[in-house]
């Protein structure tokens, strides 16, 4: 299926990478002027947090709604535990002092971000986690004449459990992406 909302995916993939900009900014880098490199950081973790609140905000006042009917549900937290190791650790052990060593840097987010953006992996924000929210993946039922019947989606809910053949009323957040409020 078909991705729309190409701007807003990539800046909830860019949201993703807050935590990198944290320890970017906490680790320095040789050249770049602290007061700098704080200010960069800010802007990449609250600009793109805030779009995330403005298009979840957005849905709900345009009514974005859908009814959908759950088929097999997976749990994803697996994912966050991928996320925080594959992506958090090795960032946290780099720090580039160097200009080669900020563009291997630079090239090591942009290939993130690719990875991210071709995945669809625009939902994986640590803002969910602390909101406690929960991210499953739910397969469509079969026979089901409900949109998306034929594409697995993404759930963002603050249900623990969803069981099969639930009837869910979500927010389009993306083609691919429906949180429940």
């Amino acid at each position: 299926m078909k991705e729309s909302l190409g701007a807003a995916r990539l800046i909830m993939v860019l949201g993703s990478l807050a935590p990198l900009f944290v320890i970017l900014t906490i680790r320095g880098v040789e050249g770049i002027p602290d007061k700098w490199l704080l200010i960069f950081s800010l802007l990449m973790v609250v600009a793109p947090n805030l779009f995330l609140w403005w298009r979840i905000k957005t849905a709900k006042q345009l009514q974005e709604k859908r009814m959908l009917t759950t088929g097999k549900v997976e749990d994803h937290r697996d994912h966050l535990l991928v996320y925080l190791f594959t992506m958090l650790l090795p960032f946290f052990m780099a720090s580039p002092q160097s200009p080669r060593e900020l563009a291997a840097y630079i090239l090591a987010l942009a290939f993130i971000v690719f990875l991210f953006w071709h995945l669809n992996l625009h939902y994986m924000n640590l803002m969910f986690a602390l909101f406690d929210y929960k991210i499953f993946t739910v397969h469509p039922t079969e026979g089901s004449a409900a949109q998306n019947s034929k594409y697995s989606w993404v759930l963002i809910t603050k249900r623990s459990y969803v069981p099969e053949g639930k009837k869910l009323t979500v927010y389009r957040l993306s083609n691919t992406v429906y949180m429940e409020v």
